[in-house]
């Protein structure tokens, strides 16, 4: 079944960022590739069982099995071991990407508490977009009464576009609640 946010882009958000940003084939039109995720372990990375629950949750969160990630080297001043994890993540595309995107922007952002939007300047010159989410908890998946320690996430969403501006009109066109850059 195709997700409904899916739908919406193939028949709406197509024809509005055409008219919008003046492109005359379709195919031209930035799309969103893949969205990874990426939860720091920090020092719980050497308790086996404290990451066995961070991918748990993050499993629950996107619906795919997280992968974890290592060290390369040892550090003494970030009292970091090679070979010890690092921080689990996870790469969604296609109908898993669609899914999770509606969720994170109908029921999971509202959940912030005194949210007032996300910055735009977490656009890079790629036109990819990443910002931050301090508890992963915002997630209704997640049981709040299991969780021993909150934990943040990045989310990077990468798209085809090539410039900033069509990045932004993308992630309008999704709803993503972006903040305007004007200065009180």
């Amino acid at each position: 079944m195709i997700p409904r946010l899916k739908n919406i882009y193939d028949k709406e958000i197509v024809n509005n960022l055409m008219t919008k940003l003046k492109y005359k084939n379709k195919h031209q039109v930035p799309k969103i590739i893949k969205i990874v995720l990426n939860m720091g372990l920090g020092l719980d990375g050497s308790d086996g069982k404290k990451v066995k629950v961070c991918l748990e949750d993050l499993a629950l969160i996107t619906g795919q099995r997280p992968s974890i990630t290592k060290f390369k080297k040892s550090i003494s001043n970030f009292k970091t071991r090679k070979g010890t994890s690092a921080g689990i993540k996870v790469t969604l595309r296609g109908i898993k990407m669609y899914e999770f995107i509606d969720r994170l922007v109908n029921i999971a952002l509202p959940r912030i508490k005194d949210f007032r939007g996300l910055k735009q300047t977490g656009i890079d010159n790629f036109g990819n977009y990443s910002f931050g989410i301090k508890e992963h908890i915002i997630f209704p998946e997640v049981n709040f009464d299991k969780v021993d320690k909150i934990r943040g996430l990045d989310i990077s969403i990468i798209t085809s576009s090539k410039t900033k501006t069509d990045t932004l009109e993308l992630l309008k066109e999704f709803n993503f609640p972006l903040t305007t850059n004007k200065k009180n």
